[in-house]
């Protein structure tokens, strides 16, 4: 049986990600590795560090050491960590939004990025230049934050009002962008009122894990 690890960065994800692991990918066995100060961290800082970048290295490689056949990164703020971490593991590294940029540069030439935390905004960004640079494809990208509605999640526990406060961004996003991108997993919430927008909104959790899928089975076929 093949064997995933999924570093977490907030317990509000993991009734989120489990669930899909079990269903996409039956066949593994899932761990998870929870650190939600690196959140935290993130949040104050307002990007990532190099502390965290050494405690994401950390964590992957005592991932691999634990049998891991592949280490699946759900904050989609962890970008360079993981960066870092590819030099120093030799299994596979997915980040939660691979497979959502992907679709994403398909499916348009300008890109919204809707987030509730800053942190994620840049990484984000960067990811979707690199996959359509590799694809050979001019995008131009823009970013949306929804300033306060993280804390309304997190600490509130509101998420109605949460995901409002999204929306209310998201109906701005979309007279000026061709598709939306949501750039961390926690907003999945708003998945029942995405129809109200005219454009396509991508969230990242299933088409994540989907990558997942792909990239462990394609390696295990090699």
């Amino acid at each position: 049986m093949k064997k995933i690890v999924i570093l977490q960065t907030s317990m509000v994800s993991f009734d989120t990600f489990n669930p899909l692991f079990r269903e996409i990918i039956p066949e593994a066995q899932i761990s998870n590795l929870v650190d939600e100060d690196l959140l935290d961290t993130l949040n104050r800082n307002r990007g990532i560090t190099p502390s965290i970048i050494q405690r994401l290295a950390q964590y992957c490689v005592a991932a691999e050491a634990a049998g891991a056949d592949l280490i699946f990164s759900q904050c989609s703020s962890t970008r360079e960590g993981i960066e870092c971490a590819r030099k120093m593991t030799r299994i596979p590294l997915v980040m939660v939004d691979d497979g959502m940029t992907e679709k994403a540069v398909a499916l348009g030439t300008r890109i919204g990025v809707a987030a509730t935390a800053a942190a994620t905004l840049k990484p984000t960004a960067a990811a979707l230049a690199q996959v359509a640079a590799r694809a050979g494809k001019t995008v131009e990208i823009k970013t949306y934050l929804a300033d306060g509605a993280l804390d309304v999640l997190m600490k509130e526990k509101n998420r109605e009002k949460h995901d409002r406060l999204v929306l209310d961004l998201l109906k701005q996003a979309e007279r000026e962008n061709d598709v939306i991108v949501l750039a961390q997993g926690s907003m999945v919430t708003l998945e029942p009122y995405l129809p109200e927008i005219a454009i396509p909104v991508l969230t990242s959790p299933r088409l994540g894990v989907e990558k997942a899928r792909r990239v462990l089975f394609e390696r295990a076929a090699a």
